[in-house]
């Protein structure tokens, strides 16, 4: 077998995971300066301005042909329009959850996640389930239990965000296409709905872009971009590294989340959390132990 540090399909599949989870670690910044712009409308520019930047990207690179591609094979079409469907519900949940002063369940959600991953790798990929990943799993149910049960209401913000990018990276990893031509496709999906609906918030007198603030007027652009960038290299990795390895990156980007939500913007950290929380990290604790042990590589 290959080792790791001499893979360089491994190595720039880390990097890739890398740069993509500490980017979205820092998303927080960007929506809660944003957050007065609503939820729908936001996640419809993040779309619209995607597509646009994609077009853009694609032409540059000459990539037509692996766009073109993906289009007319149908089962890449039909797995991309339904990553195109999670992606979208996943933005959605995330910018609710930041404008609702919800960041921390946010980070509870994408601690999760790496769960998921090992649990639908087992479910689809036959990756197999050892003893510390079934322990893990365990440890983060009693972790959402304890949070359902602790404040009196389900966490699906968490639950969400957690199922919704665990099954992204799932089908992007099994879609045969690369990360770009990938994502350019998903936007094309999205783009028409996300559009009509900007116009008709537009004709209506209730968009945000070109209502007279020049901060939103050149920040609502700059979501295509920082929007596409951490998900082509994602994408990317995700082609190179196992689905458990993914799963281990992906602690970056809570860990990021949770220090802003606490010690930048103020959420409320109660003991009830630390209980919660520390189920989820003893879990990972249990998940990353385990992998460490039995994994010798980190590439397909």
């Amino acid at each position: 077998m290959t080792a790791p540090d001499r893979d360089p399909r491994a190595r720039t599949g880390l990097l890739l995971g890398l740069a993509a989870y500490s980017f979205w670690g820092l998303f927080p910044v960007y929506f809660v300066y944003m957050r007065h712009v609503p939820p729908l409308e936001m996640v419809s520019h993040r779309v619209v301005w995607s597509l646009l930047f994609l077009l853009l990207l694609t032409s540059l690179r000459g990539e037509w042909t692996a766009v073109r591609a993906a289009l007319s094979e149908r089962r890449t079409f039909l797995t991309l329009t339904v990553t195109s469907c999670l992606i979208a519900t996943n933005w959605l949940v995330f910018i609710y959850a930041v404008e609702t002063n919800e960041i921390l369940q946010s980070s509870l959600g994408y601690f999760i996640t790496p769960l998921v991953s090992v649990l639908l790798g087992r479910c689809f990929l036959g990756e197999r389930l050892r003893r510390g990943q079934l322990v893990g799993l365990i440890l983060a149910v009693c972790g959402v239990a304890l949070q359902a049960a602790r404040f009196g209401r389900f966490p699906w913000i968490a639950l969400v965000l957690a199922a919704t990018f665990g099954t992204y990276g799932l089908l992007r990893k099994t879609a045969r296409v690369e990360a770009q031509a990938g994502l350019m496709v998903e936007t094309a999906v999205a783009g028409p709905l996300a559009l009509a609906y900007l116009l008709w918030l537009r004709l209506h007198g209730e968009g945000s872009f070109l209502a007279g603030s020049l901060s939103d007027d050149l920040l609502l652009p700059l979501a295509g971009v920082i929007t596409s960038l951490p998900l082509i290299a994602f994408a990317a990795a995700a082609r190179r590294l196992r689905l458990a390895t993914i799963g281990f990156l992906q602690y970056i980007t809570p860990t990021f989340h949770f220090l802003l939500a606490v010690v930048f913007y103020g959420e409320p950290f109660t003991p009830g959390h630390l209980v919660s929380f520390l189920c989820i990290w003893a879990g990972l604790a249990c998940y990353s132990v385990d992998a460490l042990r039995a994994a010798p590589r980190f590439s397909d």
